[in-house]
């Protein structure tokens, strides 16, 4: 009896899988768009996540930061409301050359709390400064300052408008 059970129950749980496998794969050849967007759709999916997130450089706005200080090739985001923690996913380290001449690397995941005017506890972001520097927060003190702030072991100074808009990541070899 209980050998027929654990058949039935294995016949039926693979079907079930089955059956949600055909419909992603339905879903995913119903999309026009390009293949990043239907990555981070998946992505979303696999997580249980079926509703739409809001784009992330909506999300730092709403928290009076700079849309451009991540790049706009992420391939999903995780944002948790109640305790304000920030995970960023990327395919491959990469970094972005701003229009200031300051460059960032990010790992495929970046940590950090979100706060208003705030990215602080930051994980998996450097800069360049003569070396390499680990990122621990970046904040804009007041929204109509010019400055956008980097605590990179000492706090300088860059100009905002240089992370007004997302730009594209190039991939490096390694964080």
């Amino acid at each position: 009896m209980e050998k027929a059970l654990t058949t039935v129950g294995s016949f039926w749980i693979s079907k079930k899988a089955k059956e949600e496998l055909h419909n992603i794969t339905e879903d995913l050849s119903s999309f026009s768009s390009s293949v990043e967007d239907k990555a981070k759709w998946l992505f979303n999916k696999l997580k249980g996540n079926d509703k739409p997130l809001k784009s992330l450089p909506d999300l730092l706005r709403q928290h009076n930061l700079l849309p451009g200080l991540f790049p706009s090739n992420i391939i999903s985001y995780e944002f948790d409301h109640s305790t304000c923690k920030l995970i960023v996913y990327f395919a491959k380290p990469c970094e972005v050359t701003f229009k200031d001449s300051s460059v960032v690397r990010y790992a495929t995941r970046v940590k950090a709390t979100l706060s208003k005017g705030k990215l602080s506890g930051i994980e998996g972001m450097k800069t360049k400064v003569l070396v390499w520097v680990k990122v621990t927060s970046i904040s804009v003190e007041s929204y109509k300052s010019d400055k956008v702030w980097f605590m990179a072991g000492v706090k300088k100074s860059r100009p905002k408008d240089a992370y007004e808009m997302p730009r594209e990541a190039v991939k490096v070899e390694a964080f």
